[in-house]
């Protein structure tokens, strides 16, 4: 803004028209950057995703800075005319002052000067547009301004105002009026005493600026990053949640286990890991288990449950839950499967889940099994590994009374089983059938070799993770792994 108080200061040299230039292509280039970024958020967003809201916000923000920038870079390369520069800096009350080109350049900008001598006020007409105030009203006087202001904003006004007219500083604030259609405006005010020769107040001069849509901008801006933010914090605490109770409802081991503990004819040497996704960090209803059962025999299941986060990590632990006190109770894996499918069927929130239960009778050595929707179990001998025959079985919560088959196998000693859920192996769609052997099922099979020089089932979970734990898995997964001695 020009200044009056140093009118025998030397004006300072106008930027040569070309670099300005220059400068106004530069700012119409980048706003048509971003306005792409804009365009391409917009097609590709999803409206529920806070992330892509507030890199909308940042680029309608942004984009009107940039306009406003461009306006600004404008008036610099047009510059005053002859009687504008002679109107701003010898001021005459009593003339009919000229509208700026330079301020109707802004837009959303007027300029005013109140004359504390003779009472005059002059208005631009920009002015009169952001007020909403007809120019044959005439434009408001100092005291009239404050009516039209918000009651909290008056006091700030009053205070600029008056530190301008009686201390000589500069003015720099903002407010809210209310025009007489009633829509709310927010104009920013910046303005400066002039002086008269004796060094006292003659009038003051201001250019008030309609800041509305920038505001809502920054109000939007911030609104969205702070919902962004509290999503965040949900989300952590959600993901603090299931990772707590997975943790404590899967048995916390640290190597290899021996089944029945208490020794016996037959060991099992049993080891289990769960596999985090590489591209999320919700957690999923994964389970892996191994329980010795009251009769002598040992339980192994693998399952998944539909979802991520608190919801699939409490109903996992609702069915794993179950799963064991109906197989302590003595319930074989066929109807066991079926008291599952009806519990989640009956359950508050409806869910799908897949599961894979065994029992292993060390006396006869035979292994009885059912499966729902899951991947079948991987049977390695003398290093050689087949997906055992899976018996039929629907996806727990599909349907109402589903009936679960068994099938059963007689295992030896040396004998190797791999469980796991079907994230485990890449390339496979969620909830395949068990007999899909495809590309990625067969570098499973593949690690027969290895299975076989390896001394313990935690060093063969080892060879699997090593394998197939790749960094950028889509799903979490768990792998179970029993050695029969």
């Amino acid at each position: 803004m020009p200044s009056h108080l140093h009118e025998d200061h030397s004006s300072a040299q106008p930027p040569q028209p070309g670099a300005v230039e220059a400068l106004i292509t530069q700012a119409r280039r980048l706003r048509g950057e971003v306005d792409a970024v804009r365009r391409d958020s917009a097609t590709a967003a999803d409206d529920e995703d806070p992330q892509l809201r507030w890199q909308r916000a940042l680029c309608d923000l942004a984009m009107h800075q940039l306009d406003d920038l461009g306006e600004h870079l404008g008036q610099l390369r047009d510059g005053l005319s002859a009687d504008d520069q002679a109107a701003i800096a010898c001021p005459d009350p009593a003339a009919e002052p000229p509208d700026a080109p330079a301020v109707q350049a802004l837009g959303r900008a007027g300029s005013a000067e109140w004359d504390l001598l003779t009472d005059a006020v002059d208005w631009s007409d920009e002015l009169y547009r952001i007020f909403g105030r007809a120019p044959q009203d005439g434009p408001l006087t100092l005291d009239e301004m404050p009516s039209w202001l918000f009651s909290e904003d008056q006091q700030t006004l009053t205070e600029v105002v008056t530190g301008c007219l009686v201390d000589g500083r500069p003015i720099d604030c903002e407010f809210r009026i209310v025009r007489p259609d009633g829509s709310v405006r927010t104009v920013h005010m910046v303005g400066e005493p002039v002086l008269d020769s004796t060094g006292g107040t003659a009038s003051m001069w201001a250019v008030l600026r309609d800041v509305s849509e920038l505001r809502r901008g920054q109000r939007t801006l911030r609104e969205t990053r702070d919902s962004l933010q509290r999503e965040r914090q949900i989300a952590q605490t959600e993901r603090r949640l299931a990772v707590e109770l997975q943790e404590a409802v899967l048995p916390p081991w640290r190597g290899s286990l021996r089944f029945p503990q208490g020794g016996g004819p037959t060991d099992i040497d049993v080891a289990a890991h769960y596999l985090p996704s590489g591209t999320s960090a919700l957690i999923g209803g994964d389970w892996y288990d191994a329980l010795p059962l009251p009769d002598g025999a040992t339980l192994l299941t693998v399952g998944d449950l539909t979802g991520h986060g608190v919801s699939a990590t409490s109903g996992m632990a609702m069915l794993l839950g179950a799963l064991r006190g109906m197989a302590v109770a003595g319930l074989t894996p066929g109807p066991l499967m079926g008291w599952l499918n009806q519990l989640l069927d009956t359950s508050a929130q409806p869910a799908l889940g897949s599961a894979l239960c065994c029992r292993y009778d060390p006396a006869d050595r035979t292994l009885t099994w059912a499966q729902a929707g899951h991947p079948a179990p991987v049977l390695f001998r003398n290093g050689t590994g087949r997906v055992l025959d899976p018996p039929e079985g629907v996806l727990l919560g599909a349907t109402s009374g589903a009936s679960y088959a068994q099938a059963t196998e007689q295992l030896a000693s040396g004998d190797l089983l791999v469980l796991h859920t079907d994230g485990l192996v890449p390339h496979r769609t969620a909830f395949t059938p068990a007999t899909d052997t495809t590309a990625g099922a067969q570098r499973l099979l593949g690690l027969g070799p290895r299975f076989e020089q390896a001394r313990t089932a935690q060093d063969c979970v080892r060879i699997v993770v090593e394998e197939l734990g790749a960094p950028e898995r889509e799903d979490d997964a768990c792998v179970l792994i029993a050695r029969f001695l």
